[in-house]
């Protein structure tokens, strides 16, 4: 099916082909022409794939999720110990892999090691609401759901984050930021100097945040291993994001952005115009 959803979006409709190129020629400059649509054309295979898994996300039962694996934590002990040690933790999250299984994946993860202290009524998912209703329901469905299964409201509009934060400071959670996003006018334009070869602004509120509460700063990473597998590390940026500025965390978030576009191109998401 995703392959099938891959052609149509590439070949039959063109979804956004011309952003894409642009993107990947302005971010690749030293490759040529070949290289880019090749890169193009795996990038549009994999979002296929991953339509292909929302649309059966949103319709699994939790127990289903559950047992199929779908996502591997790689470094559980590690996460734990930047978790239990800290007031609460930031996890900066991208649109590398499945970026759709970000908010659940602690509820159906199969783990790389036994110690679990991260459950499920911890996790606050972070996002902005989309202008269709429809849409932000299905992909809030999509992030959430498993968790709401367990029993826990974890989404958090973004609006609305400082003022929960604050509510919830005496209270050890994960807050999960989607981070690579071009900055929409009411967050301000920060600009962190040059990501992939260009020039790019940042929204600073979550590091912002993480830097005024003392969290614990951990980067998202997401590696598709097969169709409906992916491995997951959380990599640490700071135990204590008080010690640095929201500018400086945000930067070590591109830096490991970028190093994780440059290992697998295709798997970043290419046609938003991050860039404007």
């Amino acid at each position: 099916m995703g392959s099938v959803l891959a052609w149509i979006a590439r070949n039959i409709f063109r979804y956004r082909y011309s952003t894409v190129l642009i993107n990947l020629s302005r971010s690749f400059p030293e490759k040529k022409y070949k290289e880019i649509e090749e890169i193009a054309e795996d990038f549009y295979r994999h979002l296929g794939e991953i339509v292909a898994e929302a649309v059966w996300f949103g319709g699994s039962s939790y127990r289903r999720l559950f047992k199929s694996g779908i996502v591997t934590v790689m470094n559980q002990e590690e996460i734990d110990d930047y978790f239990l040690n800290s007031p609460s933790m930031t996890v900066l999250s991208t649109h590398c892999g499945n970026w759709e299984l970000m908010g659940g994946f602690l509820g159906y993860r199969t783990l790389s090691g036994n110690k679990i202290a991260i459950q499920e009524e911890h996790i606050s998912v972070v996002y902005k609401k989309l202008s269709s209703d429809v849409f932000d329901e299905v992909f809030k469905h999509n992030r959430v759901a498993p968790l709401e299964i367990v029993g826990t409201k974890c989404e958090v509009e973004s609006s609305n984050i400082l003022r929960y934060t604050m509510k919830h400071k005496d209270e050890r959670r994960v807050y999960i930021y989607p981070t690579d996003q071009a900055p929409y006018w009411k967050a301000g334009k920060h600009p962190i100097g040059e990501f992939m070869h260009q020039q790019t602004n940042a929204m600073l509120g979550s590091v912002g945040i993480a830097c005024k509460l003392s969290h614990s700063v951990m980067y998202m990473k997401m590696k598709r291993v097969d169709r409906g597998h992916y491995e997951m590390t959380l990599i640490p940026i700071c135990k204590d994001a008080s010690t640095m500025t929201p500018e400086e965390l945000m930067r070590k978030y591109y830096d490991l952005l970028q190093d994780e576009i440059n290992e697998t191109p295709h798997n970043w998401l290419w046609t938003h115009k991050r860039w404007k």
